[in-house]
């Protein structure tokens, strides 16, 4: 897999090998060499021309216990480069497939475009599969597809489509977000007597986010009350002009149910597929992504594979993440046996040692004993280390990336009550864009912040702007995990405020309510000259002495107070911590019954970083 260009000469590698056999040092700059995981110590002794013998002793005088067949880790690495006076670099296995597939420029042939078909729900997504299935499938079988593998193939004027038979948008982002870019073109269903719905909006979203081309189908064109020209109208506030109107978004007005224009249809896809280019190495190492995977009964672990690179063959051992396997069968749509598969094909393969995550690349090596050894490499490393995981740009960063010279786009998911709210939140935001930082609108719709918002914004950078919506608490702890930002208003100026100082450097601080804990009301004592003082038991956290609070009751808040005195076994307290109980007094204590639960919590002013 290695790059000529990357090789030393005959004779710097022979004085390489001098200097580390002398130990000696040098102040010029290291040269840079990129070593592949799963290399052993063997290998990298043989790349620089060096005994395996003479490196292993070397190692060993560094108190490292290895033999010449031992896989090099990011320790070793480390130590390897010191030796050599050469800093090494270790890139994924997967990745250097890649690079060297693109290469080998001689070696690119065109590859069959693939396909996810998207849209709101009862526009006939499902309708558009079938009618496809029934009438261009790679092969007839009465009964149509027996074994549900998620995806299949169409053949029309002897060329081949890959369909993705996705289970929603949510999926297609996942797989994004885990690096895995599938899809090269998305079929947008609109339905003509419907127009754009929020779930198309959803799609359209998607799509831009993952920059794959979109071609839309007007579906549902046999129905009396059809209006082509609307949906074109609605796709065009979208941003997808349609080419008709001089745009350059691709429509095909169809008929799933009557079958109409469905060959038209496959015509563009295969159009816009040579547009694209696009192409792949069928001789490399063979390289796909899971599309999906299970735990079958009679089978064992087992997942779809679309091919992206070299072919697959039954019997050949690989590599998936932290699984490994040998390709034991390999099915296809059909449940047929294969004996290969190529780039943008759809196979399912049995052999894995474990049931492999959706979206994780999937890779041939040479054999079963070095995909073992990659797998423990990879197993042990991430119990080392976190993996690094993107962090969505904030308000609060923002003017620190822009004081660094990094023009910026300030990606923001809008949610508001009302469409009027979205619409004209969705025209206004863009217009506070600066020459340093351009706000996009990636989507702009009604309703409460969701989990697929979360997602979208997770996979994108994305924050999200939420006007005069709630988050439930549940949607909250994912946006947390995720590290998205979830930002609420209840008025526009201050809103738009908040973005025109951030996009300036210049963002107020944040006030924030911070959660300390909970105290559930079992007696109420009212003492003369005193007032009223709850007896409480405390069940999270902790109660602080002049905190606010809230008193809540069934989930519903009935009043907000600060807490005014706090006892603890007669004496006054600070604070009274979980299991204990307290006597607490409020500086407003109407209304409080047993079973109340008073809940505390301080405002802080949370600085930009």
């Amino acid at each position: 897999m290695d790059k000529a260009k990357n090789k030393p000469t005959t004779k710097t590698a022979s004085a390489t090998k001098k200097k580390a056999a002398r130990g000696e040092t040098s102040t010029a700059p290291r040269p840079k060499v990129q070593i592949q995981e799963g290399s052993t110590i063997k290998d990298v002794a043989g790349r620089f021309k060096i005994k395996p013998k003479d490196l292993v002793d070397h190692l060993l005088a560094r108190s490292y216990d290895v033999s010449a067949s031992d896989l090099v880790d990011e320790g070793l690495l480390r130590t390897i480069s010191d030796i050599i006076k050469v800093d090494l670099e270790m890139v994924s296995l997967e990745e250097d497939i890649r690079k060297l597939a693109y290469q080998l420029e001689d070696s690119l042939v065109p590859r069959p475009p693939v396909v996810t078909i998207m849209g709101h729900v009862d526009h006939g997504k499902t309708t558009l599969l079938d009618a496809i299935r029934s009438s261009h499938l790679t092969e007839k079988e009465t009964g149509g597809i027996t074994q549900h593998i998620g995806a299949y193939r169409a053949k029309y004027k002897n060329r081949y489509i890959t369909f993705i038979d996705t289970p929603g948008h949510e999926a297609f982002t996942q797989l994004r977000a885990r690096g895995a870019q599938v899809t090269d073109i998305v079929i947008l269903v609109v339905a003509a007597d419907d127009g754009i719905m929020p779930q198309t909006k959803e799609a359209i979203s998607h799509a831009q986010a993952a920059r794959v081309p979109i071609i839309v189908a007007i579906n549902k064109i046999d129905k009396p009350e059809a209006n082509p020209e609307r949906v074109k109208q609605q796709l065009a506030k979208e941003g997808l002009i349609v080419e008709e109107w001089g745009g350059k978004t691709i429509s095909v007005e169809i008929s799933a149910k009557d079958k109409k224009n469905i060959d038209e249809l496959l015509e563009m896809i295969l159009l816009l597929g040579d547009i694209l280019e696009l192409k792949s190495n069928p001789y490399v190492p063979s390289q796909g992504v899971i599309l999906e995977s299970r735990l079958d009964a009679q089978k064992g672990p087992v997942a779809t594979v679309i091919i992206q690179l070299g072919t697959l063959t039954a019997g050949q051992a690989f590599i998936c993440g932290q699984t490994y396997g040998k390709a034991r069968a390999l099915f296809d749509e059909f449940g047929h046996p294969v004996k290969e598969a190529g780039p943008s094909v759809p196979v399912e393969v049995l052999g894995f040692n474990d049931v492999p995550p959706a979206g994780t690349f999937f890779q041939v090596v040479p054999g079963g004993d070095i995909a073992r050894r990659i797998s423990e490499f990879r197993i042990a490393r991430a119990k080392k280390e976190t993996p690094e995981k993107p962090v969505p740009l904030t308000l609060e960063d923002l003017f620190k990336k822009i004081e660094k010279g990094q023009t910026k786009e300030l990606t923001i998911i809008v949610k508001a009550d009302v469409n009027g709210s979205v619409e004209v939140l969705k025209d206004l935001l863009p217009t506070l864009s600066t020459d340093q930082v351009k706000i996009n609108v990636l989507q702009a719709s009604t309703g409460n912040v969701t989990e697929a918002d979360v997602i979208l914004a997770s996979a994108t950078g994305a924050i999200i702007i939420g006007y005069n919506v709630k988050v439930p608490a549940k949607i909250q702890d994912i946006a947390k995990n995720e590290k998205v930002e979830i930002r609420l208003y209840k008025i526009i100026y201050q809103l738009t405020d908040d973005l025109k100082k951030a996009v300036a450097g210049m963002l107020e601080p944040v006030i924030k309510e911070t959660y300390l804990g909970r105290a559930v009301v079992k007696k109420i004592f009212n003492i003369t000259k005193v007032g009223t003082v709850l007896g409480c038991q405390v069940i999270d956290g902790k109660i602080v002495r002049n905190a606010e609070a809230k008193v809540i009751r069934d989930s519903q808040l009935v009043y907000q107070t600060r807490v005014s005195s706090l006892k603890h076994l007669k004496e006054n307290v600070n604070e009274v911590k979980k299991d204990a109980e307290c006597g607490l007094g409020l500086e407003k204590s109407q209304d409080i019954q047993p079973g109340d639960i008073i809940e505390v919590f301080v405002w802080e002013k949370v600085r930009p970083a």
